[in-house]
């Protein structure tokens, strides 16, 4: 199984016991943008406050997490984009704001021929991708 990681998603690898270190023992091939990675050290001192770590703690797991999750460019999904774009012509304004923020994990979903793993209720009002939240997955995972 394959499937697009959002951003939220990627943050908990950084919890205690975190889900996304159970579904990397199955069988499952797992994606993010780079842009991810980017969010992520944007993040950086929330995400060390939030989960009790050291800065040197979180730069190793931040290594890690880049080893177990492919990162990919935007030139490789990019042409994508404008049909990731179709994909929400019947959202409200506020959602169609909400949806553009996190069109490059659509775009590459749709490169990759995957899902989605998050848990924002938005990416499942589109119809074109298969979406799945964390309680989704886990059964979807525990199945393998």
């Amino acid at each position: 199984m394959k499937f697009v990681v959002d951003s939220n998603v990627l943050f908990t690898f950084f919890w205690k016991a975190p889900i996304l270190l159970s579904v990397l023992e199955k069988p499952v091939s797992l994606f993010s943008p780079e842009y991810a990675l980017l969010e992520i050290n944007n993040h950086e001192s929330e995400i060390i406050k939030k989960s009790k770590t050291t800065q040197d703690i979180f730069n190793k797991q931040k290594v890690e997490l880049a080893n177990q999750i492919q990162f990919i460019y935007l030139d490789e999904y990019s042409l994508h984009i404008k049909k990731a774009l179709s994909l929400a012509e019947h959202y409200s304004r506020k959602e169609y704001h909400n949806f553009i923020k996190d069109i490059d994990f659509y775009a590459l979903a749709l490169k990759a021929g995957c899902s989605i793993w998050t848990n924002d209720a938005l990416f499942k009002k589109q119809k074109e991708i298969l979406v799945f939240n964390t309680k989704e997955i886990i059964t979807l995972c525990d199945s393998l």
